[in-house]
């Protein structure tokens, strides 16, 4: 069994989604689909990333966004002939990897800030006043 540890709240049909407080259960529920089509997407970059020759220890994902792609437009029977729309709606995942050669901090800068016009004029005005 998976450890389900924290449920994620579900956004759309929460009226309908057939889980009843009074039985104990709750309106939230595990993404295990798009999970595991995202670690698919990870598996396949790292194929990838090992046929170009790269070193897949040193991969970091630099940009990941996922689009809405156009619905697909099939159809379910009802009951007395009646028909309904039934759409699914995917997505398109871009996914960018990069080869790091080793992380590296990032250097404290001590140099004051740049301040605006108008907090300049604010401080010099309260030194003025004082």
């Amino acid at each position: 069994k998976s450890k389900k540890k924290e449920a994620r709240a579900r956004a759309r049909l929460g009226g309908s989604s057939g889980i009843n407080a009074e039985y104990g259960g709750s309106l939230g529920a595990w993404p295990k689909k798009s999970a595991t089509i995202v670690l698919d997407l990870l598996k396949n970059a790292e194929s990838n990333a090992e046929v170009k020759g790269l070193e897949v220890d040193s991969l970091v994902v630099e940009y990941i966004q996922v689009n809405r792609a156009p619905q697909m437009r099939r159809r379910t029977y009802r009951a007395h002939g009646r028909i309904n729309p039934f759409m699914c709606s995917p997505c398109h995942i871009e996914m960018i990897l990069t080869e790091t050669e080793s992380i590296v901090a990032k250097e404290d800068d001590d140099a004051p800030k740049k301040k605006s016009k108008k907090k300049e004029a604010r401080a010099r005005a309260r030194l003025g006043a004082e």
